[in-house]
């Protein structure tokens, strides 16, 4: 049973780091106190663990970086929880596969260890990171991620919702529809402050602002906090499990 919290990033507008999600990442913790920290998106991995030992404190919360550890793949099989940071998601993917830690990550995730992942994180629980915002600074070799979820997230959203006179160039809402052209996927948009929350076969998202959901041939549909979408995750998946 998955039991994971996929934020968009770390902080709410004007708020301190996860103080706006404290509450539901102590409830998805269930008490566990040793997290397993992924910093593999980042060039800084001491500087973030750092960062998220601070604001996790509160509750009790002791972590370990998988960066310090002699032996990766046993820290992920000992881990009581995980959490996998934001930062480039291709770099992130990379590194996961070059360890070969894909697969193990993935079940124990869906066996029931609890996973938490900002922005690149989040992206890593998709089937895919094919709706990441990243540039590809490297190349991992597929695109295919965890696919905790049957469905695409696009976190950071909207980061320009339509093209103004700073930018020339396509919004976000254009490049998903672009994404939709080629996959037949949904994909729930999270602006900055807001998760997707999923327990076994239930799933909401929530925050403190609305998501938003795109899927093909239907008009993009504001996801109010607190609404269930737990019908997405009987979504066929159309990508490859990683092995």
């Amino acid at each position: 049973m998955t039991n994971a919290l996929l934020l968009s990033n770390g902080r709410a507008p004007g708020g301190k780091y996860f103080e706006h999600a404290l509450d539901t990442i102590a409830d998805v913790l269930g008490g566990r106190t040793r997290m397993l920290f992924v910093p593999y998106a980042s060039g800084d991995g001491d500087r973030h663990l750092q960062t998220l030992q601070d604001a996790l404190g509160v509750l009790g919360v002791r972590l370990e970086g998988i960066h310090r550890a002699t032996d990766p793949l046993r820290a992920i099989a000992e881990a009581e929880s995980v959490f996998v940071s934001g930062g480039n998601s291709f770099r992130l993917l990379k590194r996961m596969r070059d360890l070969g830690a894909l697969g193990p990550l993935a079940d124990r995730a869906r066996a029931g260890m609890p996973y938490f992942g900002a922005s690149a994180g989040s992206n890593l629980a998709c089937p895919s990171i094919r709706t990441t915002n990243d540039m590809p600074i490297v190349n991992p070799g597929s695109f295919e991620a965890l696919g905790l979820i049957p469905f695409q997230l696009n976190p950071h959203y909207p980061y320009i919702e339509t093209p103004d006179e700073m930018h020339a160039g396509e919004g976000r809402d254009q490049r998903l529809a672009e994404f939709l052209d080629e996959n037949d996927v949904p994909v729930v948009a999270l602006p900055e402050g807001t998760w997707l929350r999923v327990s076994g076969e239930s799933a909401s998202v929530g925050g403190v602002t609305a998501a938003t959901l795109f899927q093909r041939g239907a008009d993009p549909r504001k996801l109010a906090p607190g609404c269930d979408v737990s019908t997405l995750l009987t979504y066929p998946a159309r990508f490859d499990t990683p092995q």
